[in-house]
């Protein structure tokens, strides 16, 4: 019997059975981009994670309703309440509008989830689009004595909530610690503690991005946006909040005082966080020149990289590590992604084309049946096991040896019977495609011109034009394709 689904929620610290509030209806939000530059590799491991955690509920038959938001205003340049918005300086840099930025780096977003094969969410909303629900739920906070206004800005009284609530349960973070390291690192402001934090902030005369309120023009702080829209989408309570670790705190941990103030109950049931990348054991960071772009890495040029890697090498590479684990990028982890990628994609090839063919006295192998129902039950237990996409690449890795014995010829069609063959097959495609999504890079006729020189392959060595013979071998090799002379007959696959 394969296991119910288990998830690993960052609010108690450990793994439960996934019980929705209305099955088979799904509630998930996660935490998108700032649309101020390009979206790096890190940031595309959280949303491809989330993508394979969506996809997945779907195959267990969920009714998922994932919002992703845009990030489009609020974010300050030091990721607190000071400093110049994000998206306004670049505009102001460039000479642009606020929201000709914003639509540049949202469609390059775009572009990538597609290049990764992501599938969009059902909503997408945007912080400046839901204005007028923030300025609502910062009134509500100060009606409740949870924020107060100086100098037109608004914060939230951390301090005053921490006596009926638990600020800092997500983070695991003491409420006295934070007070303490604030008074030694910042200077005594507006705000009442220095823990506090921004519902709206008070627009100077050059503040690009300002909007009225009661308490005067102005922009929201970042964290309340994710509150206004989880709720306004997805209720008051929700299933899944998702995004990455480095948003635990102070972003998530506010947005669940926001929300607890507000309505008076925790507003997320699940909370599910990815974790970062590094490169040859070191932490990505711009100062130290080890990060790059998703475009520096399709195309080699970064001084770190020794050549290019297609984008579902480094999806293969993502999803060989569990979401909430440090993942370690390197040329060598990433050549042998490429080899591992391939031989699942020829196995996906070879699946596809493959037919029962049934054998009259064939007697059935109940060893090796038993084998392939283990199998396929491990794929389903591994994805169940907090979404754990490495260990299910193993188990597909297993089913793989069995389909290409089934090519081969060393595992008859017979032995195992039409029932464990269509369970195979589907088993493959469905985890492979539509759980994982991992797709054939090449365009649509590429398979076309192959199968033409496979033709004039086969043509050649039937004429004995061994000449002709090497050299179409050898020009199909320099492209990454390799020919195979069976027992069966001849065969192509990508080479590994």
């Amino acid at each position: 019997m394969v296991e119910k689904l288990r998830i690993y929620n960052s609010l108690t610290n450990k793994k439960e059975v996934f019980e929705p509030l209305e099955p088979p209806f799904v509630g998930m939000y996660v935490c998108g981009p700032t649309v101020y530059s390009d979206v790096h590799l890190g940031n595309m491991r959280t949303f491809m994670s989330f993508d394979v955690v969506y996809r997945y509920l779907k195959y267990l038959g969920y009714k998922v309703r994932y919002v992703r938001n845009i990030t489009d205003v609020g974010h300050l340049e030091n990721d607190a309440d000071e400093g110049e918005d994000k998206i306004s300086k670049k505009a102001r840099l460039e000479h642009l509008e606020p929201m000709e930025i914003v639509q540049k780096y949202t469609n390059g977003f775009h572009d990538l989830t597609k290049i990764f094969n992501m599938l969009p969410p059902n909503i997408e909303p945007s912080a400046t689009g839901h204005i007028v629900e923030q300025i609502e739920m910062t009134q509500a906070l100060v009606d409740k004595g949870l924020a107060y206004e100086t100098n037109g800005s608004v914060y939230f009284d951390v301090a005053k909530y921490n006596k009926g609530h638990n600020y800092g349960k997500l983070s695991g973070r003491n409420i006295e610690d934070m007070m303490e390291s604030g008074r030694a690192l910042t200077s005594q402001d507006e705000k009442r503690n220095t823990i506090d934090f921004a519902l709206w902030k008070n627009a100077s005369p050059e503040h690009i991005m300002r909007w009225n309120s009661p308490w005067g023009v102005g922009f929201p702080g970042w964290h309340l946006e994710c509150s206004v829209m989880g709720t306004k989408y997805l209720g008051k309570t929700f299933d899944i909040h998702g995004g990455g670790l480095d948003l635990q705190f102070p972003h998530h941990e506010c947005e669940i005082a926001q929300s607890v103030g507000t309505y008076g109950h925790d507003p997320v049931r699940y909370w599910m966080h990815t974790n970062m990348l590094t490169m040859n054991g070191q932490k990505m960071s711009k100062s130290l020149g080890n990060s790059f772009l998703p475009d520096e890495l399709f195309t080699g040029n970064h001084p770190l990289l020794e050549e290019p890697y297609s984008p579902m090498t480094a999806k293969f590479f993502m999803l060989q590590s569990h979401y909430s684990s440090t993942l370690d990028f390197s040329n060598e982890a990433l050549k042998a992604s490429r080899k591992g990628y391939k031989k699942m994609i020829n196995g996906l090839r070879l699946i596809k084309q493959m037919e029962f063919v049934a054998e009259q006295g064939a007697e059935r192998d109940e060893k090796t049946i038993e084998q392939i129902e283990k199998i396929i039950q491990a794929c389903h237990s591994a994805m169940n096991d907090d979404f754990n996409t490495a260990l299910t690449i193993g188990q597909l890795f297993n089913l793989l040896k069995k389909i290409n014995s089934l090519h081969t010829g060393q595992l008859s069609f017979g032995s195992i019977g039409k029932e464990t063959f269509e369970k195979i097959k589907s088993t493959y495609i469905d985890f492979v495609e539509d759980v994982l999504a991992l797709k054939e890079e090449n365009p649509s006729d590429y398979k076309e011109m192959v199968e033409a020189m496979v033709a004039i392959y086969k043509e050649a060595k039937f004429r004995k034009d061994f000449e002709r013979v090497d050299k179409i071998r050898a020009g199909l090799k320099a492209n990454g394709i390799i020919v195979k002379d069976m027992k069966t007959g001849i065969d192509w696959a990508y080479e590994e």
